[in-house]
C-alpha cells in the first residue's frame, strides 16, 4: 500500500531534469562528494507555512546507472509538531515515518542526524534516537550518496497542503552540517562510537570545493532551483523559496491574514508568516465591530494570534480588521490594513462520530480533509473501502470498520475547551501477520498508544479500539497524531465525548487569587496532575523544565478563562527532579511561580 505523499518524494531528484520555467524559484545545496555509510548531521530551522518543505537528505544521483538509494528528513511547513523520515530503496519504494515532536521546527534550530550503516538507518533529533529501520530494504541501501538540502513547493497539496503567493517568501536556515565516517569499533562519535568525525562545515562561507548549488527542477516540483536562492549570510546557509521576480534573501511582503475563525468567545487569526511580537500582541491593531478586544496573544507558532474578547454574548462577528501588524523580517514589513472574514461554523453535536475513510453512516459523519474552514478533518493519507459483506468481528457496526484511512498523519476536531474521552476505531484487513503494520498514537501531544499492532491484538478483520480518557483540550482543537513504526498508520473511525465530571465543574470556580498547586502525586511514576487558579482571564504559559533549566515540554501556551484549571502530564522522560513554571498575565498584572516535582520510574 502506497500513499501519494510518499510517491512524490521519489521524484525529488530526477537528475537535473529541466523543462518549462516554473513560476516559483527554490534552492538546493548538494555535496560534490558521495559517501557510503556514515553519520550525517545538520542543525537547522525549517521554513514555516503550508504548501512547501525544507529538507536534509542523502541521494544517489547516479541513478539509473545504479539502484535508487535515498534517505530523507522532510519537515513539512504545514505542521508545527512533526518531522518526516523516509528511506527510499531500489524500485523507488518508500518507507515513510512521521514523528511527533514537542517543539515547532520552524521557530528554533534543532540538530537532526542520520546514522546509515549496512544493517540499519537511525534518525536522531537533538541527540536522541527517534526512529530506526532494519531489514532487507535497509541492506539494499548500499550505493554511495551525496548530502543534499533543499526547499521546494510540491505540486502534491494532499501531502504538503495549499500554498499561496501571499505566504512568499519562505526561508530555511542551516547552521552547520557534519560528516562522520562509519568505522565500527574504532570511532569517536555516534552509537557505540562507531563513527569517526571527518569534517564540520559551519557555513561561514560557501566552500565551493565541498558544495555546489543546483540549477534544475523535476516533475512534481512547482519551482526551479536557482543559485541566487541559496545564500550564505551571517554564518548560515539560507535556502529561499520565492516568486520568479523577487529572488534571494529579501522579504518585502507584509504579513497577510490567511484566515480568521470564531472559537467560543475568542477569534483566532492566522497570518502568512511569523510576526513581530509587540505589534502582534497590540490589541489596538485589531477591530471587530461592536465587540471589545481585551488582549491579543501570539501563539507558539509565531503566526497565529488569539483575540480575547468581552461582551460578545450571542453576537456573531462577521469580520476582523487588522492594521499595523509587522513581520519579523529584517527591516520589518507592516500590514497597512486588511479586513478578513471570520469563519463561523456551527458547533459539532456530541458525541462527535466520524467514519474516517468513508461516507456518512448512521450517526457517523463522512470523512473530509482538514482545512481552515471546516470543523474536523484529516491531513494526508488515502482511503480503502472494503465490501459491505466483509464481516468484522467484535462489533455490530461493521460498515465503519470496513472503510480505512491509512497513511494519515493527523486528525483534527474543533471542540470547546474541556475534558474528553476519545475512542479510535481500527481494523486490519490488508495484512495477515503481526508486525507488518505498527504505529504510535498521540492525542493532544501525549502518547496514548505505543506500538499499536492490530493483528497482534485481535487478529485480522476484527474491531480494535484505542481509548484515551481525560483528554484535556485547551486550544479548541483536538489533535490526534499518528507516527509510523512499520508501514502506514490506520484509522477507521473516531468518537469524541465530553467528560461530565468534577473536572469540568472544577474549572468554573473562580479563585480570589492566582495560584499554582504542588503536583499530585509527588513523587510520581508516569502521570501527575497539576492544578492552578486564575483570578481573571489570562495569557497562560505552563512549562516543564529539567533541573538545569532546559525546557522539556510546554503544556499550555494560550489564553484561558478565569477559574480553577487542571492538566495531566504524562512524563516520557527519564527519572529525576523536574520544575514546572506557571506564567499568567493580564493587562494589569503578571503572576509567576515555580515548583519542583520528582519522577520515579
Amino acid at each position: 500500500m502506497k500513499i501519494k505523499s510518499a510517491i512524490l518524494i521519489i521524484s525529488l531528484i530526477s537528475p537535473f531534469h529541466q523543462s518549462i520555467a516554473r513560476a516559483y524559484k527554490g534552492a538546493e545545496l548538494r555535496s560534490r562528494e558521495s559517501f557510503l555509510y556514515g553519520r550525517f548531521e545538520v542543525r537547522y530551522k525549517s521554513s514555516a507555512g503550508s504548501g512547501q518543505t525544507s529538507t536534509f537528505f542523502l541521494y544517489n544521483d547516479n541513478y539509473p546507472n545504479t539502484p535508487w538509494n535515498e534517505i530523507d528528513i522532510e519537515i513539512l511547513g504545514r505542521y508545527t509538531d512533526d518531522v518526516q523520515f523516509n528511506p527510499i530503496t531500489p524500485g523507488r519504494i518508500n518507507h515513510v515515518s512521521h514523528q511527533f515532536v514537542d517543539f515547532n521546527p520552524a521557530t528554533d534550530f534543532h540538530a537532526y542526524t542520520v546514522e546509515w550503516t549496512p544493517t540499519y538507518v537511525a534518525w536522531f533529533i537533538d541527540g536522541i534516537e527517534r526512529h530506526r529501520q532494519t531489514g532487507e530494504h535497509i541492506e539494499a541501501l548500499n550505493v554511495s550518496q551525496k548530502i543534499m538540502m533543499n526547499i521546494w513547493n510540491p505540486a502534491y497539496t494532499d501531502w504538503v497542503g495549499e500554498c499561496s503567493d501571499k505566504m512568499l517568501p519562505f526561508f530555511a536556515y542551516y547552521d552547520y552540517v557534519s560528516y562522520a565516517a562509519y568505522t565500527p569499533g574504532a570511532g569517536d562519535v555516534g552509537t557505540d562510537h562507531n563513527f569517526t568525525l571527518q569534517w564540520k562545515d559551519d557555513f561561514d562561507m560557501w566552500d565551493t570545493s565541498r558544495w555546489q548549488k543546483a540549477t534544475h527542477t523535476f516533475d512534481g516540483n512547482n519551482c526551479d532551483f536557482i543559485p541566487e536562492n541559496c545564500v550564505f549570510h551571517d554564518g548560515m546557509m539560507i535556502l529561499c523559496l520565492t516568486s520568479e521576480t523577487e529572488i534571494g534573501y529579501v522579504d518585502e511582503q507584509a504579513p497577510w491574514v490567511m484566515w480568521a475563525r470564531l472559537q467560543d468567545d475568542q477569534v483566532v487569526v492566522h497570518f502568512s508568516e511569523q510576526l513581530n511580537r509587540s505589534t502582534a500582541e497590540n490589541a489596538a491593531n485589531y477591530r471587530i465591530s461592536g465587540i471589545s478586544i481585551e488582549s491579543a496573544v501570539l501563539q507558539a507558532d509565531l503566526q497565529t494570534v488569539i483575540l480575547i474578547t468581552s461582551g460578545m454574548g450571542t453576537a456573531v462577528p462577521s469580520s476582523v480588521v487588522v492594521i499595523g501588524v509587522e513581520d519579523d523580517a529584517p527591516g520589518s514589513n507592516r500590514l497597512i490594513g486588511q479586513s478578513a472574514k471570520i469563519i463561523t461554523n456551527a458547533p459539532l453535536t456530541f458525541p462527535v462520530k466520524i467514519n474516517t475513510g468513508g461516507p456518512e453512516h448512521e450517526a457517523y459523519l463522512s470523512d473530509q480533509p482538514w482545512t481552515s474552514d471546516v470543523m474536523y478533518g484529516f491531513s494526508e493519507g488515502q482511503t480503502a473501502v472494503y465490501p459491505t459483506g466483509l464481516e468484522i468481528t467484535g462489533t455490530d457496526n461493521d460498515r465503519v470498520y470496513q472503510s480505512d484511512r491509512y497513511g494519515l498523519t493527523k486528525y483534527n476536531v474543533c471542540v470547546p475547551n474541556g475534558w474528553y474521552t476519545v475512542t479510535l476505531h481500527m481494523s486490519e484487513k490488508y495484512f495477515n501477520d503481526a508486525g507488518k503494520r505498527v504505529f504510535d498514537v498521540y492525542v493532544e501531544g501525549q502518547l496514548i498508544a505505543n506500538r499499536v499492532d492490530v493483528i497482534a491484538e485481535v487478529g485480522k478483520n476484527a474491531a480494535y479500539d484505542v481509548v484515551a480518557n481525560n483528554v484535556n483540550v485547551t486550544d479548541h482543537m483536538l489533535d490526534v497524531h499518528f507516527c509510523s513504526v512499520m508501514d502506514q498508520p490506520l484509522l477507521n473511525g473516531i468518537i469524541v465525548e465530553p467528560v461530565e465530571t468534577r473536572l469540568n465543574q472544577f474549572e468554573h470556580n473562580v479563585p480570589a487569587t492566582f495560584y499554582l498547586s504542588q503536583n499530585f502525586p509527588n513523587p510520581f511514576n508516569a502521570t501527575t496532575r497539576i492544578d492552578y487558579g486564575l483570578a481573571a482571564a489570562s495569557n497562560v504559559d505552563l512549562t516543564i523544565f529539567d533541573i538545569t533549566g532546559k525546557k522539556i515540554q510546554t503544556l499550555i501556551n494560550q489564553p484561558q478563562v478565569a477559574g480553577q484549571h487542571r492538566i495531566l502530564w504524562d512524563a516520557h522522560v527519564p527519572s529525576g527532579v523536574y520544575l514546572f513554571k506557571l506564567d499568567a498575565s493580564t493587562n494589569q498584572l503578571t503572576f509567576s511561580e515555580i515548583k519542583r516535582m520528582v519522577l520515579l520510574k
